[in-house]
């Protein structure tokens, strides 16, 4: 009890840690935006591509359940200074497994709602391309 008392009083003259990581984090900041960019791709927001984006943001970034509200107003409030190509930009250089990673969460939100659309097929294909990855790699071995 003491110490998530001591956290929220913390977060507040510090900001939300959660906020702190992605900020500090340029590609971090780009990964998220991406996959944000594939929730809006059908021009739809479904609870099924949230839940995806927020079990991405826990499981794979450490980024705490409290904290995803506050970098999703983040992303927000500061994703419109970086377009998709220079999110993108920032993946080419990196290896090839965290360029797959990247691939493979906008798959899973593409997935997310059972519904394909054809503008997220294409932002899939466009963003594979531009990273040099095979559409083969982007399936998860079971």
């Amino acid at each position: 009890m003491a110490f998530a008392l001591l956290n929220q009083i913390r977060s507040i003259f510090d900001g939300d840690p959660g906020v702190r990581k992605v900020a500090d984090d340029p590609v971090l900041s780009a990964e998220l935006l991406m996959l944000f960019r594939m929730i809006l791709a059908d021009g739809t927001v479904s609870e099924s591509e949230m839940v995806a984006f927020r079990r991405i943001c826990k499981d794979a970034f450490g980024i705490a359940e409290t904290s995803i509200d506050s970098v999703i107003e983040y992303l927000n409030e500061f994703g419109y200074e970086t377009n998709g190509s220079q999110a993108i930009a920032l993946f080419r250089d990196l290896d090839v497994e965290r360029r797959k990673q990247l691939a493979q969460h906008m798959a899973e939100i593409a997935k997310a709602d059972s519904q394909l659309a054809e503008s997220e097929v294409r932002l899939l294909r466009r963003t594979l391309d531009l990273l040099d990855i095979s559409p083969v790699d982007v399936v998860k071995p079971e």
